[in-house]
């Protein structure tokens, strides 16, 4: 099958690999039709993480069950289904408490496992044409048939759960003020979850004008950071309190507000200054204990300097951590079932799984428009 692979930093190809097999009871193959690229994905792609060369990316996977092992009781070939990027269980301690992005079964020596991913367990990544999916009664979530929401659906997979993972972190609640940092993907997905749940205020604080400016479409206060303190000028806007809660959508590749260079630490200090005292700060974006690239050692190593003593100062909560998909995924369907919720508006190319190392490249370059791609492997759907 065709599948893509990468190669080298900055360098991915589309080329054959071996199909997938049937190789437990409880596996299934799915034939793919839709596979998002993830802004985690640029991670790999750039060399900021120890991926060697050959690794199938993708994580993020939609598809029509082609072949199910004798064991799977509840899903059928040609059920269409959309997979968590978490590959779980079900049955260990994480996973019975609801926390299946740190399956201790799936991945041994290591709480989580995912699909394509360094250092998440032997599960090639679903940017191909078919998919193993292993633990499949508790892993797919079944979907109505044919393609419509085929764009909404694949954002099931991770970037619309994972959005409103980090307002679930914050706890946000109807009336409240909210600070997004980040207006990727993720970060969208954040702040249209804060305003499904009924945040009175959001803003959205990035520097790519594209971004800001979906942000604004959505209904939150775009927050140019380039053009001065986010936090201050988030503080103008909230009388000086700062806003009740403040969600990381960033992660450790966050850039210095002049945009010149990275400062790792930088988001989750200015989420300190933002948010009010005794609010809560919710962090879903990527932070790593090893980052080969590095600005300094200490950040090779994951550690970061944090205001740690003005968070306590100012009695603050936070939550970490990446999403527990399927805490979310069942009710974010039937919300996008309903017409309550439509988080294709992220969705910015559509391509044939053949454009993947152009759509990389302008990906990671934030160029053209390039905020969120979905590659549709046969062609199927491509625009």
């Amino acid at each position: 099958m065709k599948a893509v692979v990468y190669e080298k930093p900055f360098s991915v190809t589309v080329r054959d690999v071996d199909d997938p097999q049937i190789q437990h009871p409880n596996d299934v193959i799915v034939r793919v039709t839709s596979t998002a690229i993830c802004g985690s994905d640029l991670h790999m792609y750039e060399g900021r993480t120890a991926a060697e060369a050959g690794i199938v990316f993708g994580h993020e996977n939609l598809g029509v069950i082609e072949e199910a092992g004798s064991g799977v009781t509840s899903l059928s070939e040609g059920d269409r289904v959309v997979m968590p990027f978490n590959v779980a269980c079900g049955f260990c301690k994480n996973c019975l408490a609801g926390k299946t992005g740190f399956c201790l079964t799936v991945n041994p020596g290591f709480a989580g496992g995912a699909y394509g991913y360094v250092a998440m367990g032997p599960y090639t990544g679903g940017q191909a044409e078919r998919l193993r999916v292993p633990f499949a009664d508790f892993n797919c979530l079944k979907l109505p048939a044919g393609e419509e929401f085929e764009s909404d659906f694949i954002l099931l997979a991770d970037i619309f759960p994972t959005g409103y993972h980090g307002c679930e972190l914050a706890q946000v609640t109807p009336g409240e003020s909210v600070a997004v940092y980040g207006a990727g993907p993720v970060g969208l997905m954040a702040a249209y979850s804060a305003l499904l749940r009924g945040a009175a205020k959001v803003f959205s604080v990035d520097r790519v004008p594209e971004r800001l400016a979906k942000a604004e479409e959505i209904g939150a206060i775009p927050i140019d950071f380039t053009k001065g303190d986010p936090a201050e000028q988030i503080k103008e806007q909230t009388n000086g309190e700062g806003t009740d809660k403040g969600v990381d959508a960033v992660g450790y590749q966050a850039q210095a507000h002049d945009a010149s260079h990275e400062e790792p630490a930088i988001v989750l200090n200015a989420l300190v200054e933002t948010v009010r005292p005794t609010g809560m700060l919710g962090v879903p974006g990527l932070y790593v204990p090893s980052d080969p690239g590095g600005p300094d050692e200490h950040a090779k190593h994951g550690q970061l300097l944090v205001s740690i003593g003005r968070m306590f100062e100012k009695g603050q909560q936070m939550g970490t951590g990446q999403c527990n998909v399927k805490r979310y995924n069942r009710q974010l369907r039937d919300m996008i079932i309903a017409g309550r919720a439509k988080p294709s508006f992220v969705v910015s190319h559509e391509l044939p799984l053949d454009q993947a190392p152009q759509a990389y490249e302008k990906f990671d370059k934030r160029v053209e428009g390039y905020t969120k791609v979905v590659l549709h492997p046969g062609h199927a759907l491509a625009a």
